[in-house]
């Protein structure tokens, strides 16, 4: 009871402030089941694969922030009985994201397969459309925004201006006036939902940029992996989709 109490009495007072900096939990709910479905012509090995691979995979990502600084990691495990597999699931799942917005600059870690690269890149140019919907995330308000990136892939985000900083989950910062807590992709069947906010004091050594990693640039990273996965078909797109994002 006295944690219900807690997490209530956060929220109350989260709403009656400008927040600019704590610590967010994001759920990422990937439903790999669909994915197959979209992805995979060869029905009886896609049904076979269905029976070894759960319907939906989740998963949690912490977004520590203050001020014009963010960084977006993995978070606390998920104890699942049944595990699927890493080549059905896709590359960059677990990322390491850190935005500078003062110099526009982001440096993501992203593991593909048995590579990890270290991209460093510009913060991403997004033409959001704001719409006047409206959700509750985490106990916040979030105002509602549409845009297309990559030419053709179809993105909702929902974003709370309540929190200052301009950040979301992974490289998804930078472009709404405020913190993004809800993200879709469809082509992805992909979501990003936040679950909490702790107004925790994050230091400056927390913000820091990961150090692991071949270094390259987005462009780059998109030219090797799409010559390595030519050969892929509707995988290979999807896959250098999910690792571009």
């Amino acid at each position: 009871m006295m944690v219900l109490l807690s997490c209530v009495c956060l929220s109350t007072f989260a709403q009656e402030q400008f927040i600019v900096k704590g610590k967010i939990e994001f759920e990422k709910k990937v439903n790999i089941h669909k994915q197959l479905d979209n992805i995979e012509e060869d029905a009886g090995w896609r049904d076979m694969v269905k029976k070894t691979t759960p319907p939906v995979k989740t998963t949690y990502f912490d977004l520590y922030f203050n001020g014009n600084k963010t960084i977006f990691m993995p978070g606390r495990e998920v104890v699942s009985a049944q595990k699927g597999s890493e080549w059905v699931e896709g590359p960059a799942a677990d990322n390491i994201v850190f935005t500078n917005l003062d110099q526009q600059s982001v440096v993501s870690q992203k593991t593909v397969y048995d590579n990890v690269f270290n991209v460093q890149d510009s913060v991403r140019k997004i033409n959001w459309k704001i719409t006047p919907d409206t959700r509750t995330i985490a106990g916040f308000t979030c105002r509602k925004a549409t845009a297309v990136i990559m030419d053709t892939v179809f993105v909702v985000a929902f974003y709370c201006d309540q929190i200052v900083t301009s950040g979301g989950p992974e490289s998804f910062v930078g472009s709404l006036p405020g913190m993004v807590l809800g993200l879709a992709i469809p082509r992805l069947n992909s979501t990003w939902f936040a679950t909490k906010l702790e107004m925790i004091d994050v230091k400056e050594n927390m913000l820091v940029p990961p150090k692991k990693g071949k270094k390259t640039t987005g462009n780059d990273l998109k030219t090797q992996l799409k010559q390595s996965m030519k050969d892929w078909g509707k995988m290979g797109a999807k896959n250098m989709l999910q690792a571009s994002i």
